[in-house]
């Protein structure tokens, strides 16, 4: 058995026919969809083609979906775009503490330039009370953001329910659906957010293109200057294959997930009660019922994460401690902390991600690896008990 991926999180392969839908946009029709000639204008049509069938798919208008490069840009845009079209209403941010890093770091960033930043807590499980949302609200808040689910624990978050309090006091809400886009249904409507931010290489589509919801009348300032595209969103030439990538594989995550989904809940709650019953001291994060349903997130006390990870490695398992994007920070998640875990237990943690193309063989396999390195850490890190000196008889 070759290396059994298990950080679909982090990124996914791209789909054959995703791949085939873009070939000819990146050779064959190579216009600038800007351009006034017939090349350019084919690029152009298969981008307003595009631009329809996602937004037919999380249930937007065409004119409210603009594309991006990614999640990143997507937060960084939402966040920043919309405090700064804000600015003369209020200074003040509301942001979840477990969110990624890409809407933190930009909420913080605004921070250290005169706005003033509310962490909202979560619970155990990291779910935030809608009820938390209300109390910090002020009238000089100019946004709340709160993920859709979170990137390492899995936790969905009850978007309706903080929506319906934003709404009923006029502040926009941000949320990040990297993790949720063709995983579960979006319904932008449904969820009452103002802007969503969706990232192609999440579900099986290519890495450099995302996409943007913001609700028709949400005030938004672009993030980047020097061009007219996106409708003066969004400045730079169009990545059209990327875009055309996007659509295709949303539509096709949509299109599958009612064969898919349950087929991931199987394997991942054998996954996670496989590793509670071989694993001594096994503790399963995020909230047990309202999460991903391909997600896993365990902590092991008395292991180093690295370690463990480097271990699986080695032994043909890929998986993560947490978010790929600070997979190189020797810092315990915040998330955990944020959850009210140990910084002992955050730092031993373990994020599984399962993707459509895995086996309940390779679950088995995963939890016989993940058993057997913890097993081996624990023996190697335990403290060597001190032997009693020789028994030695005494001459009479």
């Amino acid at each position: 058995m070759g290396t059994i991926y298990m950080d679909h999180a982090a990124t996914t392969p791209i789909d054959p026919r995703v791949h085939e839908a873009m070939q000819p946009w990146l050779q064959e029709c190579y216009g600038n969809p800007s351009s006034p000639y017939a090349v350019a204008r084919r690029a152009r049509a298969a981008i307003d083609d595009a631009r329809e069938r996602v937004a037919g798919l999380i249930g937007a208008r065409p004119s409210e979906v603009y594309f991006t490069a990614g999640g990143t840009e997507g937060d960084n845009l939402a966040i920043k775009g919309i405090a700064w079209a804000r600015e003369a209403n209020g200074r003040h941010l509301i942001v979840s503490s477990i969110e990624h890093q890409a809407v933190l770091e930009t909420a913080r960033f605004l921070s250290r330039r005169g706005w003033e930043l509310t962490l909202l807590p979560v619970d155990s499980h990291g779910l935030v009370d809608p009820q938390a949302v209300a109390e910090a609200l002020r009238s000089d808040t100019a946004l709340v953001a709160v993920m859709h689910a979170n990137n390492e624990v899995g936790t969905v978050q009850p978007i309706a329910e903080i929506a319906a309090v934003t709404r009923s006091r006029g502040v926009p809400l941000v949320v990040d659906a990297v993790q949720t886009a063709g995983l579960m249904p979006i319904d932008v409507d449904a969820l009452g957010c103002d802007v969503l931010v969706m990232s192609a290489h999440k579900f099986y589509g290519p890495k450099g293109a995302g996409a943007v919801y913001v609700r028709r009348g949400t005030p938004i300032e672009p993030l980047l200057h020097g061009g007219g595209q996106e409708r003066g969103l969004r400045a730079g030439t169009e990545s059209v294959a990327g875009i055309v990538g996007l659509a295709k594989a949303l539509e096709l995550a949509c299109a599958e997930m009612h064969e898919v989904v349950p087929r991931l809940i199987r394997l991942r709650d054998e996954l996670a009660a496989g590793i509670l019953q071989r694993v001594p001291g096994a503790r399963l994060n995020g909230d047990p019922a309202k999460r991903l349903p391909n997600n896993v997130h365990v902590s092991f006390a008395g292991v180093d994460g690295e370690s463990l990870l480097l271990n699986l490695d080695l032994a043909g398992l890929a998986a993560s401690s947490g978010s790929a994007c600070t997979s190189g920070s020797l810092s315990p998640s915040h998330v955990l902390l944020a959850m009210g875990l140990s910084r002992e237990l955050a730092r031993g943690s373990l994020r599984l991600t399962l993707g459509k193309d895995n086996t309940e063989v390779e679950v088995r396999r995963a939890v016989d690896l993940i058993a057997a390195a913890v097993e081996r850490l624990r023996e190697k890190n335990r403290p060597t008990a001190r032997m009693a000196p020789p028994f030695r008889a005494q001459r009479a």
